[in-house]
């Protein structure tokens, strides 16, 4: 690694957040490393723009300023370490599966705790029960969202955003910056492979525990409904700080996956780089898909993911009967799904439907892949799971 960064310095961002936050306890120095692997890969790697070192600065001091007030929190408050996070079920399964149209439907059950984008967002003061639905984070985060779509053209077409729908885990973890958000928005090869067969993931979900611990301090949480893709790529980390976590898999042809995430990537990244081609993204992204689909199947044949702990949805069945599969996922449980939380999901499905924003348009001839080899890479994972091949278009 480089040790003399150009773009960005760690102690001057720091300084920058101790300054606006009066604090200067960042916890545990757990989250060093990743930012100096991060870093290094941005200056070499991720061919930014001028906006793009701009976005990256401000996202390194809000990481920062909220891991600030976290670690402040737990030091005023350190019965809140003794609080359990309930055994949350955690929704998982590769990007572009379904994963985020489940996880909003489920958070509809007022029984599942969901880290919403506004409380993750600024995550300070703790979020109160009392306020809990009018507190004014709201309204700010929301207008910061709403200006996503003119600055990334067609982005809410492919991936829902609201500061009142839930947010994935890696928003939580990008906290002690071991993350897959980042070299999702930045092309980042070299921290994506530490990040994957180097990285001490324990850390960083023994980080995402005190982020759960400081939100469900003064609204406390009967269950908690977590998701991201991310969990695949570590699954022992994620059962080993969360041993009792039921596990909801998504499923969905991996060549869809691909050429999907690659289309979706190459939209996001274009507010940071002036370089993002689907057939870049696509090449890319591969090899780590197919890791976490191997890693997935490891999990269940070795014992890390014990059976009674997991649940396999296939894209295909959940879009065909949304409801049918969560009336599956509460029966294997063994939780009641009541009235009340049925009839919120079904008026949520009828006011959001699939193609609001617009839809998004995609196939896997853009990506430039070969797909009888990439059919080949997968198959392990499609037996294993019986996920069926769809229409290559």
């Amino acid at each position: 690694m480089s040790s003399t960064p150009t773009l960005f310095d760690i102690d001057a961002l720091r300084t920058q957040a101790a300054d606006a936050t009066g604090l200067d306890d960042l916890g545990e120095d757990t989250w060093r490393e990743g930012l100096e692997r991060l870093i290094d890969a941005l200056e070499h790697e991720a061919r930014l723009n001028e906006i793009g070192v701009q976005i990256v600065a401000s996202e390194i001091v809000s990481y920062f300023t909220t891991r600030l007030h976290i670690t402040e929190w737990h030091r005023q408050h350190p019965e809140i370490g003794d609080v359990d996070v309930r055994p949350p079920i955690v929704i998982m399964g590769q990007p572009r599966t379904g994963t985020t149209i489940l996880f909003d439907l489920l958070a509809q059950d007022p029984a599942n705790r969901v880290p919403m984008t506004w409380e993750v967002d600024f995550p300070w003061p703790p979020p109160e029960t009392a306020t809990y639905e009018t507190d004014p984070r709201i309204a700010e985060v929301q207008s910061t969202l709403e200006m996503t779509e003119l600055l990334i053209p067609g982005f809410l077409g492919i991936h829902a955003m609201g500061a009142q729908l839930g947010q994935e885990c890696v928003r939580i973890t990008g906290g002690d910056f071991k993350s897959m958000i980042f070299p999702t928005q930045y092309r980042a090869p070299s921290y994506m492979h530490w990040l994957h067969h180097e990285a001490d993931m324990a850390e960083a979900y023994r980080y995402h525990r005190k982020f759960l611990q400081h939100l469900q301090s003064r609204h406390p949480a009967q269950r908690w409904l977590l998701k991201s893709p991310a969990h695949l790529w570590s699954l022992d980390a994620l059962l080993g700080e969360y041993p009792d976590a039921l596990l909801v898999q998504t499923h969905r042809d991996p060549l869809k996956v691909v050429a999907s995430l690659a289309s979706l990537t190459s939209v996001l990244r274009r507010l940071g780089t002036d370089e993002a081609t689907i057939p870049d993204m696509a090449e890319e992204l591969v090899g780590t898909i197919v890791l976490g689909l191997d890693r997935s199947v490891d999990a269940r044949t070795d014992g890390t993911v014990p059976a009674d702990q997991a649940i396999d949805v296939l894209f295909a069945d959940f879009m065909a009967d949304p409801m049918a599969t969560v009336h599956g996922i509460y029966e294997r449980l063994g939780i009641e799904l009541t009235g009340e939380a049925e009839a919120a999901m079904r008026t949520f499905m009828a006011e959001n439907p699939q193609d609001k924003h617009g839809g998004h348009r995609y196939t896997f001839e853009d990506t430039g892949l070969d797909a009888g080899e990439l059919r080949e890479r997968v198959q392990r994972y499609q037996d294993h799971f019986g996920v069926p091949d769809e229409a290559n278009r």
